[in-house]
């Protein structure tokens, strides 16, 4: 599977921005996907997942109520909706598939795409 993440940009605090992540192959619709950051200098962060039907999900304690993850099985799409961006937010966006775990395991996630830079201005 390749996957693809783009959306990302410049965006001032209090502003919005919606990742998309495009995945190519077939069973995008059987497996969990998620979205992980790394901020300059940071190791690498869990942000958000989601179920195969999209019925569950699960948020980092920093994005609760500000992000909201969503996905399309007939597109493929695996989307990262951000609003009330803070600088703290910024970050390279990754998305990526779990195959072997549900949603609420952070493991397991054997597939990344190549990530997308959100940066955020104060």
């Amino acid at each position: 599977v390749q996957l693809q993440a783009f959306g990302g940009g410049l965006v001032q605090a209090g502003g919005s921005l919606r990742l998309s992540c495009a995945a190519s192959g077939r069973g995008f619709s059987n497996y969990v996907m998620g979205w992980f950051r790394q901020a300059p200098g940071k190791e690498r962060e869990f942000v958000a997942a989601i179920s195969w039907s999209g019925g569950s999900t699960l948020y980092a304690d920093s994005v609760k109520g500000r992000f909201t993850i969503s996905r399309d099985n007939a597109k493929n799409t695996v989307y990262l909706q951000m609003n009330s961006l803070k600088p703290g937010d910024t970050a390279v966006y990754y998305c990526a598939q779990n195959r072997r775990y549900g949603v609420g395991e952070l493991r397991g996630y054997d597939y990344w795409g190549q990530g997308t830079l959100v940066t955020v201005s104060s």
